[in-house]
């Protein structure tokens, strides 16, 4: 038995870890992340060309994906026309020495930091989840999965929703004695402010389930301040997209509604804790 006990205490004192021995397991996640990352970037420059002609520029093409739906969408409500747009023609300049392949390099970092981002909030959920307690990492099950699925989504809505009626408009938008030929890096700018910023508030309801879980939010306060909500809404809405009121819906729709679902995962994470406290209460 004192052999046994010497074995366990000495298993307890492997798992004390030291503040330097946790940096350097940070280090090693950060490292396989950032490994992840440039995978995926080398993978996406390798094939460049490709990826520029069939998905960056698509959005600025009459064929692309969201151009045909809205017409289809239009015919089968025989309203003809009505709902089609597409882009006014225009050319993509590149009028920095080597401003073609820092865009190149760039763009695949951006592309890669998504293709690799269920493999870097593994890693994240790998440092943290020793240091939750059984009910906490019973509770954050499928975080990984969850998380990700939502930035991609928000992504591929910015790709698909946002960047067209953007384009649209911005292409489109004219001043006298003025030549619209936008830069290669001012378009990938703009690119990645319409699918970034989309990925991350379609993060809202994780957020706002944590928050709930350690007392920071409730749905009662929710509710509450959902007029201010709706404010913030219109307000995060105008500065990530252009100022077309019809983009601004498109994108503040989807917001209000992930608002609404946040207010449920509140509501349900507070009666789970209001059942945990009772069960504690002798």
């Amino acid at each position: 038995m004192a052999l046994d006990q010497v074995d366990v205490d000495k298993l307890g004192e492997e798992k004390e870890m030291t503040f330097l021995e946790h940096l350097e397991e940070l280090r090693w996640h950060i490292v396989r992340a950032v490994v992840a990352i440039l995978v995926g970037a080398i993978g996406i420059f390798l094939v460049h060309k490709w990826f520029f002609a069939t998905v960056i520029m698509a959005p600025t093409e009459d064929d692309f994906f969201s151009y045909q739906a809205l017409c289809r969408f239009s015919n089968f409500l025989r309203m003809g026309d009505s709902f089609c747009i597409r882009p006014p023609e225009f050319e993509v300049i590149a009028v920095g020495f080597g401003e073609a392949f820092i865009t190149a390099v760039k763009v695949s970092i951006f592309t890669g930091f998504i293709i690799a981002f269920p493999y870097v909030l593994y890693e994240v959920w790998k440092f943290i989840k020793p240091g939750l307690y059984k009910e906490e990492q019973k509770a954050a099950r499928g975080f990984v999965f969850v998380c990700s699925s939502l930035f991609l989504t928000g992504v591929l809505f910015g790709y698909y929703v946002i960047a067209p009626f953007a384009v649209k408009f911005l292409s489109g938008f004219d001043l006298p004695g003025v030549v619209n030929k936008p830069t290669l890096a001012s378009y990938i700018s703009y690119l990645v402010m319409f699918t970034l910023p989309a990925g991350l508030t379609f993060e809202l309801p994780v957020v706002v389930y944590f928050l709930a879980k350690v007392g920071l939010v409730s749905p009662e306060g929710m509710r509450q301040y959902r007029r201010h909500a709706i404010v913030v809404i219109l307000i995060g809405a105008s500065i990530i997209t252009p100022p077309d009121v019809v983009t601004q819906f498109l994108i503040g729709v989807p917001l209000y509604f992930l608002y609404e679902i946040s207010i449920l995962i509140a509501k349900r994470v507070q009666k789970k804790n209001e059942k945990l406290e009772l069960q504690k209460t002798p």
